[in-house]
């Protein structure tokens, strides 16, 4: 079994930054690829990034690309999710997964519980 564990959500005003961690436990760290999504009330849960089991391949969502960075420590078992001038739109709960890199949903076996990050205008 593989814990996921979200860390780094929180208030932001607009144009801040924030830095999303998800420290994983169980299996193999590096034997997965790692993705972020994120769901508001009523919602999808939405792809926002994914990355490669070692690091050297990324995707994004197209409306993303440029302000977010997805990368992972596999030393430190970790993912991160940097996310550079936030909007308000972009405030949700944010999902680590691990699994096949992908943009949808069902190819992630394992979640995290999310954690809220809030843009404030």
């Amino acid at each position: 079994q593989v814990q996921l564990v979200e860390s780094g959500g929180g208030l932001v005003q607009a144009g801040g930054s924030l830095r999303l961690s998800c420290a994983a436990s169980g299996r193999t760290f590096s034997s997965y690829a790692m993705g972020w999504f994120r769901q508001t009330p009523g919602k999808e849960r939405d792809f926002v990034a994914a990355i490669s089991r070692s690091g050297d391949s990324t995707n994004y969502a197209d409306s993303l690309k440029g302000r977010f960075t997805i990368s992972r420590d596999n030393a430190k078992n970790t993912v991160y999710l940097q996310m550079n001038n936030l909007k308000p739109g972009d405030t949700a709960v944010y999902y680590c997964a691990g699994g096949s890199r992908g943009t949808i949903r069902s190819l992630y076996e394992y979640w995290g519980q999310g954690t809220q990050v809030t843009v404030s205008s």
